[in-house]
């Protein structure tokens, strides 16, 4: 007899990092749904899609939800409607937090404040979320407006890949910060994902 099937729905900035944890630990009763990671630019749109998306899975009989995403600017929001819901959201306030270890976390972000973080993500995707996301293609003289107060870039890896750190790299220098990198595989994913029944 088959396990029931569950459901994850999560930020589209996950969905490699999810795919991937999901086809290591065989967690084959795990079904996926995402939704656009761009919605962080556009933070109300999520808790909608989040609800109506537990709504259609509920239609479907899925056995249980659960949701991978931060806050990611609702305000406290999404927590509120998941807990209408029913449904448990992996700890931490974003996917650095779940990438370094929620309880771990605070204490890397008290150490140095000044730190941008790019997870492996964000380093393929930095000249068009960042660069052309923040305007800076078009008026890189705001780079010290939003960049002035930083002091490093920390890459938290999940991949141990040449070139994703190569690219992270080049942000970095291309932001004039220092660059430092972490390799954190998948953080608290798995366990999480674990919780499905």
């Amino acid at each position: 007899m088959s396990r029931p099937k569950s459901l994850i729905i999560a930020c589209g900035a996950l969905a490699r990092e999810l795919k991937a944890v999901i086809a290591i630990n065989r967690l084959n009763h795990l079904d996926l749904v995402c939704l656009p990671a761009i919605w962080h630019n556009t933070p109300d749109r999520i808790v909608p899609s989040v609800r109506a998306r537990i709504r259609a899975a509920r239609r479907k009989g899925y056995a249980d939800i659960l949701c991978l995403y931060g806050d990611c600017g609702t305000g406290g929001l999404l927590d509120a409607m998941l807990a209408q819901e029913g449904v448990s959201r992996i700890p931490g306030e974003h996917c650095y937090a779940f990438f370094v270890g929620a309880s771990g976390f605070p204490a890397l972000h008290e150490a140095e404040i000044g730190t941008f973080y790019l997870t492996d993500y964000l380093a393929r995707h930095f000249d068009r979320l960042v660069i052309a996301g923040l305007g800076l293609d078009r008026h890189p003289h705001l780079r010290d407006a939003y960049f002035g107060h930083y002091t490093r870039v920390l890459h938290l890896a999940q991949t141990d890949d040449a070139s994703l750190t190569a690219r992270a790299e080049r942000a970095a220098a291309r932001l004039g910060l220092r660059y430092e990198r972490r390799l954190t595989g998948y953080g608290d994913l798995p366990a999480f994902l674990s919780l499905s029944r």
